[in-house]
């Protein structure tokens, strides 16, 4: 009897996009507007996961500045109305994104996306890379009202697709997408490329690969394919 086919459930950020250049850009506007310089990419890189509020309270900490929440709000406003106009300005897909998604897809498997980033944004930046329509549903740090590493949001994408949790996995780049995949029960394949300060293979997840062309050997090892 054959198996059902598996849900997979992706992050975004690091994951599937190389979105950081254009988050830089959106955190170095909401500085700007403090009088703060910019933070170099290769630091903010390591301070991506957690969604655009997040970034913001964590690019203040790194220079060095506490702010009352109204200004770090106005702040976060300024992150978010640039982030708007200019998030696709130099994103793309990681090589390898495509032809894995059309295999999966040509297998059966439910695709979902699964991100912190607010869920407009992430259905407006896939769109703008012309890979929205690939998934089944996608899903954001504010879709349920919490954010991964709660398991809430990786269960919803996995029931919004129909798919089963005993026949699904996550794959992600960060600590915080392996955790929620433990919170949900569910294996998480890490990408060494994305965004974390932890080396991706001290992250804890069952397989780390590192490049797209791998993912099909490592969802087989995981009896998923």
């Amino acid at each position: 009897m054959t198996s059902p086919a598996p849900t997979v459930v992706f992050d975004l950020d690091g994951t599937l996009v190389e979105s950081a250049p254009d988050l830089v850009g959106a955190l170095t506007a909401a500085l700007a507007a403090e009088n703060l310089p910019p933070i170099p990419e290769s630091e903010v890189r390591a301070m991506l996961g957690a969604g655009a509020r997040a970034l913001v309270e964590r690019g203040l900490k790194a220079a060095g500045v506490t702010l009352p929440e109204p200004r770090v709000l106005e702040l976060y406003r300024v992150f978010l109305d640039h982030y708007d106009a200019h998030m696709a300005d130099r994103s793309h897909l990681f090589p390898g994104a495509e032809g894995a998604l059309d295999r999966l897809a040509g297998r059966g498997a439910r695709l979902a996306v699964c991100t912190n980033k607010l869920e407009r944004f992430a259905v407006k930046l896939l769109g703008e890379l012309g890979a929205a329509e690939r998934f089944g549903a996608i899903v954001g740090g504010d879709t349920f009202g919490v954010a991964k590493p709660d398991a809430a949001p990786v269960l919803g994408a996995i029931r919004a697709v129909g798919g089963d949790p005993a026949r699904a996995v996550m794959i992600g780049d960060s600590m915080t997408d392996v955790a929620a995949a433990r919170a949900a029960g569910i294996p998480c394949v890490v990408m060494s490329f994305g965004y974390t300060p932890v080396p991706a293979r001290e992250l804890g997840g069952d397989v780390t690969i590192d490049r797209f062309d791998e993912l099909d050997a490592a969802l087989a090892g995981l009896g998923l394919l």
